[in-house]
């Protein structure tokens, strides 16, 4: 009787299946009413007494043996179930996807390239760990000169001619030692100052410079080019260039939009006059070409920069520099991408 038993608990160890209806006959010949265990319980008060503690025991096993393989088979059968309700039916509708959010220091700087892309500027980008000749000396600031106390540099302490640069004019001298004019170039990218943070400014910010060298460019033709930008990028139409200082151009100005008093913002960021600075520029210092092996009797060129910070905080009406730097996922989610 005990070896029959025993044969019953290898059948159900090998029992398998992948239907309902096999699973349930199964069940019903072993854990049902009139099932072979409920015969067998019943069996137990004619068995010897010596012998009805094994019978007990082997008879249980094979109870245990068949309830847990019913257990198994049939989750696998529902886990079968849930994965073909999942993606068999073609017609259930999708999951929402969350669209991520740009940073708006990426939306303005791509808004910039596409609007000097097209009038056939290309992009070019150099290290931001620097040496004194590109973002110096190259620029027309020889050693000890003055203007280099315009800019609060970090240099590196184990060598005092690398530092991080503090524009990027230090692309455009990249770009002219290895390449010849005709040049039309944009240089994007982070810059480092040694300036204490505030609201209004950022010890690294980021900055768009462009460079445009060729026969015969004229002021005017760096009026026109800032002029397209203004209006692609503001929708402003009314410039002004005010005289300025910088030693790598000659003449130079800083560049003013006019950008109204329509409201008490306008009022605030404009101090009242309507106008706003945004970038400073001028016709690129012959000595700078000269540095750079391009021959300043033969060509002429003009030189912009700003920063794409001050931009996005006029377009976006953004009060505090430092908002850009935190992280805030609160601040950034406000800028969905559709791209």
């Amino acid at each position: 009787m005990i070896d029959k038993i025993k044969s019953h608990i290898e059948e159900a160890k090998a029992f398998h299946t992948d239907s309902k209806e096999k699973l349930e006959e199964f069940r019903i010949k072993y854990l049902g009413s009139k099932g072979l265990l409920r015969e067998l319980f019943a069996d137990m008060r004619n068995v010897p007494n010596e012998m009805r503690k094994d019978f007990g025991l082997i008879v249980n096993q094979l109870k245990n043996t068949a309830e847990d393989k019913v257990a198994a088979i049939q989750e696998q059968l529902e886990s079968k179930e849930v994965v073909k309700g999942i993606y068999g039916d073609v017609t259930r509708p999708g999951e929402p996807i969350n669209i991520g959010s740009r940073h708006p220091i990426s939306i303005v700087k791509n808004q910039i390239i596409d609007i000097f892309s097209n009038v056939g500027f290309n992009v070019s980008e150099g290290p931001e760990i620097e040496d004194d000749w590109h973002n110096f000396t190259a620029l027309n600031l020889p050693e000890y000169h003055p203007a280099r106390d315009m800019q609060d540099t970090f240099f590196i302490q184990t060598n005092p001619d690398i530092l991080l640069r503090t524009h990027t004019s230090s692309v455009q001298v990249r770009y002219m030692e290895n390449n010849q004019p005709p040049i039309r170039t944009i240089s994007p990218g982070r810059v480092f100052r040694n300036e204490d943070i505030s609201s209004r400014s950022h010890c690294i910010f980021h900055q768009v410079e462009g460079l445009y060298i060729d026969k015969d460019v004229s002021f005017a033709d760096l009026k026109q080019t800032l002029l397209y930008f203004t209006k692609e990028m503001f929708g402003k139409s009314k410039i002004r260039l005010r005289p300025s200082y910088f030693p790598f151009t000659e003449p130079s100005a800083e560049v003013d939009i006019y950008w109204g008093l329509n409201n008490e913002i306008d009022y605030r960021i404009t101090k009242g006059t309507g106008w706003l600075e945004i970038m400073g520029c001028g016709m690129v210092d012959p000595n700078v070409l000269k540095n750079c092996n391009i021959n300043p009797d033969e060509y002429t060129g003009f030189a912009f920069g700003m920063g794409i910070e001050r931009i996005a905080m006029l377009l976006y009406q953004i009060g505090d520099i430092r908002m850009f730097y935190e992280n805030d996922v609160r601040f950034l989610e406000q800028f969905k991408s559709s791209i």
